[in-house]
């Protein structure tokens, strides 16, 4: 194969050739079977490892690698697909299987821990002539993947991707079969990682000569003025020994694909900047043209934006200054594990930006890549994070992988080439392959900088040396001589707080495994949510930024075990119910009228008791009531929050407080029993393509119209037009399952709330979603979804 690399800063347009489908990218997730294995016994494992599939190309032997294999008893699925969270719970003694969320996966539970998949499909003869290129975005993990019998590779880690050329072992004009294993014996991370195909697959199909599929184009921009010069880097596989050379040719459309910019420059005058609240992206199209044709072409979104680090300064956007308002994620979500559809990106990105968050980092691994689509879409920042500080061939080429992948995201602001790597970050080891990480960076994308996320506080050795911005997970004591020794490296908290609480909780019991839902709790490694910030507000040169975490997520069950099965760490639960430190983040991360009163008001056999009451707001002043009585006027300071004891008597509790001379009310009620059901969808409407996705958020009102705040009632859900695909509440100890079979669906609410998702089906029509619950009228809602 012949490779040429060419770099352009100009180009011109082919008004011919710009409509040709030359390059084709097929959605790959449906008509998949899966079964599992095991990991212990080959004979339930399909023989694998019994039969001999490596003596000879294309003998599969007595396994079901066999195209002819019969597999319609196997469970039929549709990518994205984890199987993990369909696994009931377990309690071992063991910490790593406490730090995964208990469910029975991984080397003790073999018979739980391979997933085979099959697809058959079929390609026309008369495209013969072209490159076929099946590609997975991830698969956890240890995959190993053969076509019509014949092995075509295996791919180690569960966080990057793989692709495989499958042009010279298809079947053209007849069936092909694709046989997938995945190995989730051994953990990559100490948190919920899934297990299977959990991410999208493609199958890319082109031209012997065309841009490469991983890195063959490279857009970034540079402002002088009021004009962006756009440039743009190519890079061309040739598969024909024969091929003539071949030309490159670019132009520049807004989003309405209006033409912008051609011919001799590349010049954009006053373009619409990328930012966090206009984030405006326009699409670079790259043609090539060999033998006087064009062979291939490939649209970029891309956004034009200037990203500045300044040591004494901090960070800016277009000139703009920017104090990073980060949280950490993990990737899972109630219900659906690590397999999200696309949409639950956009719904929780956008939660997030409600909240007043400007940037994500994708802890600790590459994020699945539409959540940098929606990144991009919505403006949100990215700390793009590689999963293990390792330079060498298999880790190394993941870090090199993602650089290639994600680099025209224009969300992505820095690299992190590291997470806590206590064994090797302040040894000479740890230098020496930071170092090597920072250099491939630089090759690879140097219009962008790195960090790294370190667990220590006035620590120079190691890592730190050699990391352009120093990066401190919590060790917050250490960043004035940190900062005081070593002026010239930029500072920014790559992880902070970790405050711990239980939605709607608000008295430890350490019975359930549930803290109080305050911004009180934390590990001692850690702080408070209201500590951080003003360490981070109060200093201009540290740039901000990320509280640990913005989701609760499976796994890391703190400062409890068993029952507890997920984190507490979360701003929002897992189904993205906030929690009472979500408004204290928003009081001070945003401009909107905050003012929030926790706890609620329902405290049956507590009359009299003092229950402490928090109140979040960015007004200036604060004056509670109970039942019309005030109980004290308090000003508010300046990234802080307020606090009563107050006696308690049922009724309504209120705040009234004044911001810039303007009146703010919020008040919690004693309520009464559950009276209706109330679906609250997360949109009017969805594409009926089979894979786009709604979320019904479910809450319980009394007849007075007042949400219930501490109900549990078991709730029933039905979906036609649509299929369900998971179920939550955020309740960090719940061991109800996430998946039902049709005709099952159930989850208790979780202090008055549960959520339900579902997937479109394919066509238009409508969903019609349907709860029950006992002794309660039905509630019924519809959505309409389009083609």
């Amino acid at each position: 194969m012949k490779k040429a690399i060419l770099f352009f800063a100009v180009g011109c347009w082919c008004a011919a050739a710009a409509g040709q489908p030359v390059r084709q990218r097929l959605n790959f997730d449906g008509g998949w079977k899966f079964h599992l294995g095991n990991a212990s016994d080959p004979h339930r494992d399909f023989n694998y490892s019994i039969g001999n599939i490596l003596a000879k190309t294309g003998d599969a032997a007595n396994t079901c690698i066999k195209a002819d294999f019969d597999d319609r008893s196997w469970q039929s699925v549709q990518l994205p697909h984890d199987w993990a969270v369909g696994l009931p719970f377990q309690q071992v003694a063991n910490a790593d299987l406490d730090m995964h969320g208990y469910h029975a996966v991984g080397a003790l539970f073999p018979e739980n821990s391979i997933g085979w998949y099959r697809k058959t499909f079929t390609v026309d003869r008369a495209d013969s002539g072209k490159r076929f290129v099946i590609q997975f975005d991830g698969i956890f993990r240890d995959s190993k993947v053969w076509v019509n019998n014949c092995y075509l590779g295996g791919h180690f880690s569960g966080y990057s991707g793989s692709s495989y050329d499958i042009t010279d072992f298809l079947h053209w004009g007849g069936k092909n079969t694709i046989v997938v294993r995945a190995d989730a014996s051994q953990d990559e991370g100490w948190f919920y990682e899934g297990a299977g195909i959990y991410r999208h697959a493609w199958l890319n199909i082109v031209n012997n000569t065309h841009l490469a599929l991983l890195g063959g184009v490279f857009v970034h921009t540079e402002m002088k003025g009021d004009e962006a010069t756009v440039h743009i880097a190519t890079k061309i596989d040739k598969y024909h020994p024969n091929a003539s050379d071949a030309s490159i040719e670019t132009y520049i459309t807004d989003r309405e694909g209006k033409k912008v910019a051609s011919g001799s420059s590349l010049a954009v005058p006053h373009p619409k900047l990328w930012s966090l609240e206009s984030p405006y992206l326009y699409r670079a199209v790259v043609l090539v043209r060999s033998g006087g044709q064009v062979v291939d072409s490939q649209t970029v979104r891309f956004g034009v934006r200037t990203i500045t680090i300044d040591k004494d300064r901090g960070l800016f956007l277009n000139g703009k200054p920017i104090k990073v308002q980060g949280v950490c994620c993990h990737q899972d979500h109630a219900g659906v594990g690590s397999a999200l559809p696309d949409y639950l990106q956009y719904y929780r990105v956008g939660l997030l930006k409600e909240m007043g968050v400007n940037a994500y980092r994708s802890s600790h691994n590459p994020p699945t890549p539409e959540l940098l689509d929606a990144c991009d879409s919505l403006g949100m920042l990215v700390l793009d994070e590689t999963r293990l500080l390792n330079s060498g061939a298999e880790y190394g080429a993941d870090f090199e992988w993602q650089i290639l992948r994600d680099r025209n995201h224009p969300s992505v602001f820095m690299w992190s080439i590291g997470n806590e790597e206590w064994v090797i970050q302040q040894r000479a080891i740890g230098k020496q392959i930071a170092q090597h990480q920072v250099m491939r960076q630089q090759q690879l994308d140097p219009t962008r900088t790195s960090t790294y996320a370190a667990n220590v506080g006035n620590v120079f050795r190691g890592v730190n040396e050699v990391i352009p911005v120093r990066g401190f997970n919590y060790n917050l004591k250490g960043l004035d001589p940190y900062r005081a020794e070593h002026p010239d490296q930029p500072i920014i908290g790559t992880e902070v707080a970790s405050t711990v609480s239980t939605r709607g909780v608000y008295e430890t019991d350490t019975v359930n495994a549930y803290v109080p839902d305050y911004d009180s709790v934390y590990p001692p490694w850690a702080s408070t949510a209201e500590q951080w910030w003003k360490i981070a507000a109060g200093r201009e040169w540290m740039m901000g930024g990320f509280a640990w975490t913005g989701f609760d997520y499976r796994g890391e069950p703190t400062p409890y075990r068993w029952p507890d099965i997920n984190s507490h760490f979360g701003i929002m639960d897992m189904c993205g119910f906030p929690k009472t430190v979500y408004y204290y983040y928003q009081s001070w991360w945003t401009d909107k009228d905050v003012l929030h009163i926790a706890p609620h008001w329902n405290w049956k056999g507590k009359e009299g008791k003092e229950i402490p009451v928090w109140v979040n707001t960015n007004a200036e002043n604060v004056e509670l009531f109970l039942n019309g009585k005030s109980l004290g006027k308090k000003d508010m300071p300046r990234n802080g929050h307020l606090e009563w004891m107050v006696a308690y008597a049922p009724g309504r509790l209120e705040a009234v407080a004044y911001k810039k001379g303007k009146k703010l009310t919020a008040a919690v009620e004693t309520t009464g029993e559950p009276s209706r059901i109330v679906v609250s969808p997360s949109r009017t409407s969805m594409r009926g393509d089979g894979a786009d996705a709604i979320v019904y958020n479910i809450s319980v009102v009394d007849r007075q119209g007042r949400e219930v705040p501490d109900a549990n009632l078991l709730m029933h859900f039905s979906a036609t037009g649509g299929g369900i695909i998971g179920v939550g509440n955020g309740d960090p100890s719940s061991h109800e399952p996430d998946k039902f079979e049709d005709g099952g669906w159930q989850r208790r609410l979780f202090n008055g709330r549960c959520q339900v998702i579902v997937q479109s089906a394919a066509g238009a029509g409508e969903v019609v979603f349907l709860v029950a619950a006992e002794g309660l009228p039905a509630a019924r809602t519809v959505t309409s979804t389009t083609p």
